[in-house]
Order: structure tokens, then sequence, then C-alpha cells
């Protein structure tokens, strides 16, 4: 045992050290603030292949990291190998007001049974369970026929356009074969594994520019409100049915997020209105048919407007099969909860990597306290996190040496 900071002693095991050291580091996105040399150090040492890209402009320099270890039996072939890739982000929120935190946000601080610190639910104790399932894992099984892999990035919290999306272009230029993955967004809901995310729904944004005429409210004859245009354009795409969703996916949503219009003054009719609206669709859906769908409601209004449009992802789902069946039968043995498969929630990094690995989920510990003040882990969840996730790697292995007998 080791005294810990604000609480006591706590059992130090290498998961614990390692977050710890995690959470440590500043990494504010894009910042890294040297996360991926700890885990780089590591992985080094059971064999991986380290390699750092870096992307973005000087002012937002984004550390991206693609780590892979190959059998040692150097007469497997490629084809007769499976590539399992851990996924995540070193890059956590800006903590808000510092003096609204129990415990200082980046000394990491034992409480009640609690780790408190920016990062421990989203996502290092993941990152940290991650490294040491390997480590386990390797040390017991050496020769292993799996590729394992690590791709992590420093830019998930921010703009997400020079971090994992940049890696897997790359990727896919050279012609890697990733088979499944598991990112460690905090997906658990009371309990470690109640819950996996087999799929993400897609993000699609939109910037709608209605123009109207500027002029005096005593002479709306003499100007043109675009709010009063948009009004009723406005409560029929909020009152739109998109579609039904499906077996794997809720129905698509439609929000407004912001709208700006005016000069400020209360006597002046706007000459434009601007809203942005979001998206969050399902496979039931295509970007380009939602598209379409709202283009043809503004037209019929006769609006003259401008729409431009960002497709933030696509959804993806991971269906049932023998990837969710190991991680599903993992979790069981840990802990014996039966998890559900869920597609619910924001976006994630899941969205890029499922583009080039077919079998692509999403498990970590519990989210309630994600991007908060005093955002925290339980200890106990802890262990468990990385046993599943040592266990995911048992279960691949003896699959693949079964299918080598077979």
């Amino acid at each position: 045992t080791s005294p810990r900071p604000g609480g006591a002693p706590q059992a130090m095991t290498a998961t614990l050290d390692l977050l710890e050291r995690l959470i440590a580091c500043r990494s504010v996105t894009p910042d890294d603030a040297q996360c991926q040399d700890l885990i780089v150090a590591r992985l080094r040492a059971l064999g991986f292949d380290c390699e750092t890209m870096m992307h973005g402009p000087d002012n937002f320099r984004v550390t991206n990291l693609w780590a892979k270890r190959a059998p040692l039996d150097a007469r497997r072939p490629p084809a007769a190998t499976k590539t399992m890739v851990f996924a995540g982000h070193t890059d956590v929120v800006p903590t808000g007001p510092v003096q609204a935190w129990a415990h200082e946000p980046f000394t990491p601080t034992h409480a009640g049974g609690k780790l408190y610190g920016r990062g421990t639910s989203d996502m290092k104790t993941s990152l940290a369970a991650m490294v040491v399932a390997c480590e386990e894992f390797i040390a017991s099984t050496p020769d292993t026929p799996l590729t394992l892999a690590f791709l992590l990035t420093s830019d998930e919290e921010g703009p997400a356009v020079d971090g994992t999306v940049r890696v897997i272009e790359t990727l896919r230029a050279r012609g890697e074969r990733l088979d499944s993955c598991i990112v460690g967004e905090p997906t658990s809901v009371e309990r470690v594994g109640d819950m996996i995310k087999n799929g993400r729904r897609g993000t699609l944004s939109g910037r709608l520019t209605v123009r109207g005429i500027q002029g005096h409210v005593a002479y709306p004859q003499l100007a043109r409100n675009p709010i009063h245009q948009l009004a009723p354009i406005l409560a029929r795409l909020v009152a739109e049915r998109w579609d039904e969703g499906n077996a794997h996916f809720p129905p698509t949503t439609w929000q407004v997020s912001n709208i700006h219009a005016g000069t400020g003054a209360g006597n002046v009719i706007p000459g434009e209105v601007v809203v942005d609206f979001n998206f969050r669709f399902s496979t039931a859906s295509t970007a380009e048919a939602l598209k379409a769908r709202v283009h043809a409601l503004l037209d019929e209004a006769q609006l003259d407007y401008r729409l431009d449009w960002t497709l933030g992802g696509e959804p993806f789902l991971c269906a049932s099969g023998a990837f969710v069946d190991v991680v599903r039968e993992a979790i069981r043995a840990e802990t014996g909860i039966e998890t559900e498969l869920s597609t619910t929630g924001g976006t994630s990094d899941g969205r890029f990597i499922a583009t080039l690995c077919p079998e692509t989920l999403e498990l970590g510990p519990p989210n309630a306290t994600i991007h908060k003040v005093d955002e925290h882990v339980a200890v106990a969840d802890i262990e468990p996190l990385k046993n599943i996730y040592r266990r995911v790697l048992e279960g691949l292995h003896q699959r693949l040496v079964a299918s080598d007998a077979a």
C-alpha cells in the first residue's frame, strides 16, 4: 500500500500507478503533455514498434501514436493473423474554475474509495487499463498469433480534424488491415461493463442563413423580416419525422443549437437570421437524403437562404458476431454482468476507425462525471476494467489458435 493525496492508503497496482501518472499530465486539448511518452515506454518494452505522427498547425499541434506488435513467429504470414487495436485519446477537456473543485484537478487524489482528477473517467483509466492488460497478456502468452496495436490521439475533445482521422487515412494508404478495435470511451452506467457501445449515430450539422431586408420596425412594409419568414418553416422542421430508426438505432433527431439575429437595437428589423442545427442520424437515413429533405422544405417556403453543411461522421454499427461475443464473454467472466449493447450518446473517434475496422466498439468505465467538476472513478472499477480488456485478448487468442488447428 501507499499513502495517496487526500485519503487513506490505497493498494498500489500497476494500473493505478500508470493512471495516476497520466492524470498528473496536464493534457488539455491538443497538448498531449507527454502522456504518450509514458505509454510508449511501456509498449516498447513489450516489443511494440511505436510511431508518433504530428499533425495540425503550429498553434494547434496534435500528437498521434500508432503502435504495433506483430507475432513473434516471423514465418506467420500477415493473412494468418488478426489485428486487435486499443484506441483512445490522451487529451482532456478544460477543468473549468479550479476553485470549484474539491481537489486539484491534475493531482490524483483519493477520497471515499474514489480517485479524483481530470480525465479519470474520460479516458485515462481506460488507457492505463489497456496498457497493463497487454503487459499481463504478453507475459503469459508471448508467442500469441495476435497482432496488437494502439491508436492514440491528443485531439478527440477538440476539433478532431488532425487526430484519429489522420492516422486512419495514413493506415489506409499503407494498406493496413484492422480487424477488431476497442475504443476506451466511458460507456458504463452503474457498473463497469454494464453497457458497451456497438455503434454510434452519425452527426450532420447545418448553418442556415435566411436573408431579409433590414428596416425600421415602424415601417414593416419597407422591410422583410427574416425571422418571421423562418418561423413557420422552423416549426415544420421541428415537427418532421425523419425516420423510424431500426433494431439498432433510435429515430433520427433534429435540434436547433443557436439562433442569431438583430442589431441589438429594439427598433430595427434584422436583415438576416442565422440558425445552427444538428442531425443525429441512424443507419435508417443517409446524410444526402437528410440534406435533400431540408432543402426541399426551404425551397417550398420560397426563402432567400444559404445553407452550409458539415458532416461530422457517418453512423457505424458493429453487429452481433464473433468479436461482440468475445467482449460480452469477457465482461460476463469478470463481473457476472450480461452487458447491454447500445448506440446512444454522442460521437467518438470510433466513427473514423470504423471506416477501416469493421468490428469497432466502445468499452470503458462509468461516465457519470465526465467533463464535470470533480471528475472521478471508483478505485474498485479500475482492476476489473483492466481484467476485461485482458480477457478479450485471451478470447481472441484462443479463437485464433483454434482456427489454426482446424
